[in-house]
């Protein structure tokens, strides 16, 4: 996308990201419904605040989002690459 190489399944530290461009930092969640719960977010935010320190940068969309707007997710993502790069 954008001339960048995404990852998918790619190991960051001791977490697993969804899709991951090393060149951009940026890692790119899907959650779905195990992400739902109290103990989950919080799980999540600790995970993310985690590689956020290690300067990863997240977009996160929610699994219908992907299944049911695929179109919004890829534009989402063309438009973070495009204002990264003004």
């Amino acid at each position: 996308m954008r001339g960048y190489d995404f990852d998918r399944q790619r190991p960051i530290d001791r977490y697993i990201i969804d899709f991951y461009c090393k060149d951009l930092k940026l890692a790119i969640e899907i959650d779905g419904s195990s992400h739902d719960g109290e103990a989950e977010k919080v799980n999540d935010d600790i995970r993310q605040e985690r590689l956020k320190s290690l300067g990863v940068r997240f977009l996160r969309f929610t699994d219908a989002d992907v299944k049911r707007n695929m179109e919004m997710v890829l534009d989402s993502i063309e438009l973070w690459i495009d204002e990264l790069s003004q």
